[in-house]
C-alpha cells in the first residue's frame, strides 16, 4: 500500500509549457475559436517574452480570453483537440522532474498532481506519466456545450486541495513527503510537505525558498543546477 506521498505541479514544472496556452492555440489553429481570440494574447505574449510585462500577465490573460471563447462550444470538439494535444506534447517534459518522478514511482510514493491547467488535459497527460490521482480546473458544461464557468478555483486553492486529500485518504502520510513547484502559488502546498522543491522557480517562489531553506532546482538546456548560494536582481 503506498503511504508516502509526492505532489507535483505541471505547467513549468513537469510539462515544458502551460497547458492552458497549447489549448488556446490549438483551438484556434483547429478553427474551434476564430483567430482573434488567439490575438488578444499576441501583446501580453509579446510583453512577457521581451520582459516587459510579467508571466503572471500572460498566462491570467490566456485563462480569460480562453473561458470567454469557450462559451457554446461543443464538448466534443474540445476533446478532440484536448487528445491531439496531449499525444503530441507528452513527452515534452523537464528532465529533472521526468527523472524524479520514476524515481519516486519506484519508491512506492503516491503521486499526486494539483494544476490550474483544465482538468481534462491533466488526467490524461498524468494517466500517462503514471500519477495515481490528480486535480485540475473543471469547466461547467451543459448540454454538451462549456459555459465559460469555472467550477473549481485551483491556483488559489491548492493548500484546501491537499488537505482535503489528505482528509479522505488518512493511510498517506506527511512523513517523507515531497512536493515540486514552479510558481509562488505553488506553496501553499510546498509548506506542507517535508521536502519542498521550488523548480526553475519565480522570482517570488525563489526569494521564498531561500528563506525557507527549500531545495532550489534549475534546468537549462541539457544542464540541471541545484542552487546553494544566489542573489537576485529585482
Amino acid at each position: 500500500m503506498k503511504d508516502k506521498l509526492a505532489v507535483f505541479d505541471i505547467d513549468g514544472t513537469v510539462f515544458r509549457w502551460t497547458f492552458i496556452s497549447e489549448l488556446l492555440t490549438n483551438l484556434t489553429k483547429r478553427g474551434v475559436f476564430s483567430k482573434s481570440v488567439l490575438k488578444q494574447t499576441e501583446e501580453v505574449y509579446f510583453n512577457w517574452k521581451d520582459r516587459k510585462g510579467s508571466w503572471d500577465d500572460y498566462i491570467n490573460t490566456v485563462v480569460k480570453v480562453t473561458n470567454q471563447a469557450l462559451i457554446g462550444k461543443d464538448e466534443r470538439q474540445v476533446d478532440k483537440v484536448i487528445n491531439e494535444i496531449v499525444e503530441a506534447k507528452k513527452e515534452n517534459l523537464y528532465v529533472y522532474t521526468r527523472e524524479l518522478i520514476k524515481k519516486l514511482k519506484n519508491e512506492n510514493y503516491f503521486l499526486l498532481a494539483i494544476s490550474a491547467s483544465p482538468e481534462k488535459i491533466i488526467a490524461p497527460f498524468t494517466l500517462f506519466l503514471g500519477f495515481d490521482k490528480y486535480f485540475g480546473t473543471i469547466y461547467e458544461i451543459k448540454s454538451g456545450k462549456f459555459t465559460g464557468r469555472e467550477l473549481n478555483d485551483i491556483i488559489f486553492s491548492k493548500h484546501e486541495v491537499l488537505t482535503q486529500f489528505l482528509k479522505e485518504n488518512p493511510q498517506i502520510t506527511l512523513k517523507d513527503s515531497v512536493g515540486v513547484g514552479d510558481s509562488f502559488s505553488d506553496v501553499s502546498f510546498l509548506e506542507i510537505v517535508e521536502t519542498s522543491i521550488a523548480f526553475n522557480p519565480d522570482l517570488k517562489l525563489a526569494d521564498y525558498a531561500k528563506k525557507m531553506g527549500w531545495k532550489i532546482v534549475v534546468e537549462r538546456k541539457n544542464v540541471i543546477y541545484n542552487i546553494k548560494e544566489f542573489e537576485f536582481d529585482n
